[in-house]
C-alpha cells in the first residue's frame, strides 16, 4: 500500500519539477542611444561595441596617436598640429597660446554583431588652455575613410558576418 502512495507522490514532485521556467542569462547592460548630429559621420560594423573599441585604441596606439579618453561607449583621439597652417589660422583664428589639434571622437553603442559608430571632428585652438576654442568640421572622404578603415580592423576579429 505505501507503494502505492509513493508512486503517485513522486510523479507529482517530478510534474512540479519540471514545470519551473529555465533560469534566465543576466541581461547585457543597455547600451545609449546615438543620434548623429550634422557634420557627423557614421556607419554600422559586425562587431561589438568592445571590439570596435579595442580595434580603435589599437590602431591610434600603432599610429602614436594620443588617446585622451576611452570610455565603454567612446573614444576620443587628438593629433596635435605642428608648424603654420595659414589655412587654418584664416579659417578659426591664431592659435597662437597654446597647441591646435584636432580632435576626432567617435562614440558606438549596438550589440555582438551591429555596432552604430558616429565619428565627429574638431579643430582646437589653444588646447588645454583658458583661450581653448572649438570648432566642429564636417566629415570629408579622408575622415570617412578612417572609418571604414575602423570598420575593417574591428570585423576582422569579430566573427560576426560582414554587413
Amino acid at each position: 500500500m505505501r507503494q502505492l502512495l509513493l508512486l503517485p507522490l513522486l510523479a507529482g514532485l517530478a510534474a512540479c519539477q519540471s514545470s519551473r521556467p529555465e533560469p534566465v542569462a543576466p541581461a547585457l547592460p543597455a547600451q545609449p542611444e546615438l543620434a548623429v548630429p550634422a557634420g557627423a559621420q557614421s556607419l554600422t560594423i559586425s562587431a561589438s561595441p568592445e571590439q570596435v573599441r579595442a580595434a580603435l585604441v589599437e590602431s591610434a596606439q600603432q599610429r602614436g596617436t594620443p588617446v585622451v579618453q576611452q570610455d565603454a561607449n567612446m573614444v576620443v583621439i587628438e593629433r596635435k598640429m605642428t608648424g603654420a597652417n595659414p589655412a587654418l589660422d584664416a579659417e578659426f583664428g591664431a592659435s597662437d597660446n597654446g597647441d591646435r589639434v584636432i580632435r576626432v571622437r567617435v562614440r558606438f553603442t549596438g550589440q555582438p554583431c551591429s555596432t552604430l559608430a558616429v565619428q565627429d571632428l574638431a579643430v582646437i585652438n589653444n588646447a588645454r588652455t583658458a583661450l581653448e576654442q572649438s570648432f566642429v568640421l564636417p566629415g570629408n572622404a579622408n575622415t570617412m575613410d578612417s572609418l571604414k578603415g575602423l570598420k575593417s580592423r574591428a570585423e576582422k576579429t569579430s566573427g560576426c558576418p560582414a554587413v
